[in-house]
């Protein structure tokens, strides 16, 4: 089975290339894949469960942290905020920014602490498609130096 579909592959990069058009490896772009159009439970099982577990757990031997209280935590520190959404698995996810917006809000929901409104601000603010857009755009960070930024309180950004 292997064997047909590669045959199939090699054959249809022979026909294009003999048509005369150029063979272009397809890039993903953040809009338009089709992804993020289930519910946010349904995009943190295909984008972060790999990583941080069915629970949020992480896996501390990978130095994947908890989602579990977490988050929350960061929202209270300025720079937190836009941290969450340039941490390089959410930045680069192939969702549109709408899609991350719903997860980001569902994450921070889900997994914060039972009963603990500690780290939720009175006047916590949804995450929007506008603002992770432009969270986005700024591009990924350096986790562990951006992290160690804001929990020293250098951080440039709210």
């Amino acid at each position: 089975m292997r064997g047909l579909c590669a045959l199939g592959i090699l054959g249809a990069v022979a026909a294009a290339s003999l048509a005369g058009e150029p063979v272009r490896a397809q890039q993903p772009q953040r809009q338009g894949l089709g992804l993020g159009q289930g519910s946010p439970q349904l995009d943190y099982m295909l984008q972060c469960q790999g990583c941080h577990g069915p629970n949020g757990t992480g896996t501390e031997q990978a130095n994947i942290p908890t989602l579990i209280g977490l988050a929350e935590r960061f929202l209270a520190l300025p720079g937190g905020r836009a941290y969450l959404v340039q941490v390089p698995g959410v930045a680069q996810a192939p969702l549109d920014d709408r899609a991350i917006a719903n997860l980001m809000n569902w994450i921070l929901e889900r997994y914060r602490v039972s009963g603990d409104q500690q780290g939720f601000a009175a006047d916590f603010t949804p995450y929007s498609e506008q603002e992770v857009a432009g969270y986005r755009a700024e591009g990924p960070i350096d986790v562990a130096v951006t992290r160690a930024r804001i929990f020293e309180g250098r951080a440039s950004t709210n």
